[in-house]
């Protein structure tokens, strides 16, 4: 018997979260010796450049192309055929990833000067020097997201989202034994490093067991071979689609390069603190989803197809309304028990708290859209969600050019939300026109009763922050979130929501058999 979509999902979710928990304690070490100074902003931008090759080639794409042509392989029985397409595109990936690190080495000063154009001369240096750097973790990577969409495809999900903590550990392990020892750039390349080395620890706890299910990878570069080009035709339209996300990044980051100083390492923090429920839920629902939509493609059933990406929007929603309304309600308090610390002040606290709240309104947005996009991925079309997407990021820019003249990087976050419910709102309607309604009636009034319970969440967690005033941010927020998810849970229950009550039930049973 298969485990149920909701199940698997709860695994990837659990896997991420220890990934991105292991990624907020680095990111707090980071705080505590760099704050949002000089060194954070040239570190952040250093990055984030490696990471758009990284992005291109690696999960974001290669999961959309590879995973539906794998899994039908699988599903028709042609298990020789699928270890054929697993070694090309491995091969394949190791060449393209090796060419991006050699020329992203080469060219590091241009690929500075235009993604970060307001950068001082000794941001631009430092910068310089951590992209060289990290360039080669990007082909790491890349390898990495190859072992991902073959685990997915075996449902070794746990594994596949997990092994990313070996990376967020080697940096941890590196500020730690290196922090009291260096300080500043120095401490900065060190880190870099420490980077470097996680991407091939990644790899290599992935390695065994991709090799044990796939059972034999035949390595080769016929690309006349069963699937491969397939698979490129399908690559090619969604590395454009990347292509055009990561357009909405670097022009992110060439904003903030034109605001005064520590604009780029403060839309970094918050972040990485809305990256949390968009990981956990939305890419969660999303990777389970992607193998099981293919299969219901290859299997002709529609109608489950369509059942499924509606039940995968309800679930995503009940996770992702809540969030948004605790990043508006509790940013301050957020940031402060997370990064707080050292160099770290309550200065930067409110700033990135402020930009928190603001990216707090895309995540509704932000966390559907890979599930959406995975639809349209199982169906075979890898160009509606690119041209969708490029008209996103002319909304965002634009947005954000304007609003940052007036709210400074809180004004870049919402240009970003603008784009993402632009995005989220073009895939849907596509996807409708082709596969009918997806959220019925009852999954609507689910949608509904998430958004009525966050409310409730977060007018008394506010009420309680007012009355917490007196405390230390650590209290506040420990408290006010506290208070909030058992608000939440509780008004969910009350009002009868499906997702609220199958946990509750998940709950019981465990604690039934535990006693």
């Amino acid at each position: 018997m298969r485990p149920s979509q909701g199940r698997l999902a709860t695994k990837v979710g659990l896997a991420i979260l220890l990934s991105r928990i292991l990624g907020l304690i680095r990111e707090r070490v980071f705080a505590h010796y760099f704050g949002t100074g000089l060194v954070a902003d040239a570190f952040g931008a250093a990055q984030r450049i490696p990471n758009v090759i990284r992005n291109l080639l690696g999960e974001g794409t290669l999961s959309a192309s590879f995973i539906p042509v794998y899994a039908g392989m699988i599903q028709r029985g042609e298990i020789e055929d699928a270890r054929r397409l697993a070694g090309v595109i491995a091969s394949l990936l190791i060449l393209l990833a090796a060419l991006a690190a050699l020329l992203g080495i080469a060219l590091a000063p241009v690929i500075t000067d235009f993604v970060a154009p307001g950068f001082t001369a000794q941001e631009r240096d430092l910068t310089i020097t951590l992209v060289r750097i990290l360039f080669p973790m990007s082909g790491a990577l890349i390898l990495s997201a190859w072992c991902l969409g073959i685990l997915n495809t075996h449902r070794r999900f746990f594994l596949a989202y997990s092994a990313p903590a070996v990376w967020n550990i080697a940096q941890i392990a590196t500020l730690l034994a290196l922090g009291g020892y260096l300080i500043g750039a120095s401490l900065a390349v060190a880190v870099a490093w420490g980077a470097v080395v996680g991407s091939v620890l990644q790899i290599l706890v992935q390695l065994p067991v991709v090799l044990r299910v796939a059972r034999r990878v035949i390595w080769s570069l016929d690309i006349k071979a069963a699937g491969v080009r397939k698979v490129i035709t399908a690559w090619i339209p969604v590395i454009f689609g990347a292509g055009v996300v990561q357009i909405s990044s670097i022009i992110d980051i060439q904003l903030a390069s034109l605001l005064p100083s520590g604009a780029v390492a403060t839309l970094r923090y918050a972040q990485l603190i809305q990256i949390l429920p968009i990981s956990l839920f939305g890419v969660s629902v999303a990777a389970v989803a992607l193998p099981e939509l293919s299969r219901d493609v290859a299997s002709e059933d529609n109608e489950l197809l369509r059942r499924r990406l509606g039940e995968g929007i309800r679930q995503v929603a009940f996770f992702a309304l809540p969030s948004a309304f605790a990043f508006a309600a509790l940013g301050p308090q957020l940031v402060g028990v997370l990064f707080q610390t050292g160099v770290f002040d309550e200065w930067d606290t409110a700033l990135v708290g402020g930009v928190l709240a603001a990216y707090g309104l895309a995540v509704p947005a932000q966390a559907q859209i890979k599930l959406l996009a995975s639809g349209h991925y199982a169906l075979g079309d890898t160009r509606t969600p690119v041209r969708i997407a490029a008209i996103a990021v002319v909304v965002s820019a634009s947005c954000a050019f304007l609003l940052m003249q007036v709210f400074g990087a809180a004004g870049i976050a919402l240009g970003a939300a603008a784009g993402a419910y632009v995005n989220v709102t073009l895939n849907a309607v596509r996807l409708r026109q082709r596969l009918g309604i997806m959220v019925t009636a009852v999954e609507f009034q689910s949608l509904v009763k998430s958004a009525l319970a966050a409310v409730m969440a977060a007018a008394v967690a506010v009420l309680a922050l007012m009355l917490l005033r007196a405390q230390s941010i650590s209290i506040q927020a420990l408290l006010s979130v506290a208070l909030f998810c058992a608000i939440y849970g509780l008004a969910a229950l009350a009002l009868r929501h499906p997702d609220a009550r199958r946990i509750a039930k998940s709950w019981k049973s465990k604690s039934a058999k535990d006693g």
